[in-house]
């Protein structure tokens, strides 16, 4: 889930930026539907357009055919050139250029580059509505990783306010809530997340780890087992395992 949902966000974020002084060139769509539809070919097409004057917009598209590769360093580095472009400019869209860097910057591992990313973002006051809320995710997401746990709880919750639609929204918090051990917390948002995810593997997991610390152990293996079921072979599918091999393990 956790990939599939960044690539969407970086697109997303695209399409929630907040009104800018320029319109988008008529070459914007066609690189942009190469970057999703054929990265490879999307990488060579919009390098070549920067090359021809493409500014933010060619680098923000180079940024959207690396992340549909995988390239995350390279993604969010081409997304700050995008921000750094759109500030000479003093276009608006340079706020969600540098939300989407710190998106990818979360993605490749460096969550001291996303935090600098998500902060210069944030600072320019110019985020809004799904943007906004996806930022502070992110920003949670980092203070999570940098162990600033009431920082991310801060983050989690205004985040709910403007993207409560993503299912990861809810899964990060009721995670968080769990670790802090806010089990009534937890219990209420995995069930938010259950109901706008019903088949991701990710969610299941975590209901089962929620179930398991509040002592439901039929709860627990249920979602086990379910999340098991939908992504065998995968890291949560295999989480899943390795929990309910306990239940084997047990003395009869």
């Amino acid at each position: 889930m956790l990939v599939s949902l960044l690539i969407l966000g970086l697109q997303q974020a695209a399409q929630t930026a907040p009104a800018p002084k320029a319109s988008e060139p008529p070459r914007y769509a066609e690189c942009m539907d190469l970057a999703t539809g054929d990265p490879s070919t999307g990488v060579t097409n919009a390098t070549r357009w920067h090359g021809e004057g493409g500014g933010m917009w060619a680098r923000q598209c180079l940024g959207v055919a690396y992340a549909n590769q995988g390239r995350w360093a390279a993604a969010a580095s081409a997304f700050e050139e995008a921000a750094r472009e759109a500030e000479r400019i003093k276009d608006a869209r340079g706020a969600n250029y540098w939300a989407q860097a710190g998106n990818a910057w979360l993605a490749a591992g460096d969550v001291a580059k996303a935090r600098a990313a998500l902060d210069a973002a944030m600072a320019t006051g110019a985020l809004s509505g799904l943007a906004l809320g996806e930022a502070r995710l992110d920003r949670a997401r980092v203070m999570v990783a940098q162990g600033d746990m009431p920082g991310a709880r801060t983050d989690l919750n205004r985040a709910l306010a403007d993207a409560g639609k993503d299912p990861l929204a809810w899964l990060l918090s009721a995670t968080l809530a769990r670790r802090m051990n806010d089990l009534p917390r937890a219990q209420t948002d995995i069930l938010e997340a259950l109901k706008l995810a019903p088949d991701d593997a990710s969610v299941h997991l975590e209901a089962g780890n929620i179930a398991a610390a509040t002592g439901d152990g039929e709860g627990a293996r249920a979602a086990w087992s379910r999340a098991a079921e939908l992504a065998p072979g995968k890291p949560a599918g295999a989480a899943a395992e390795k929990a309910l091999a306990q239940f084997s393990e047990q003395p009869k």
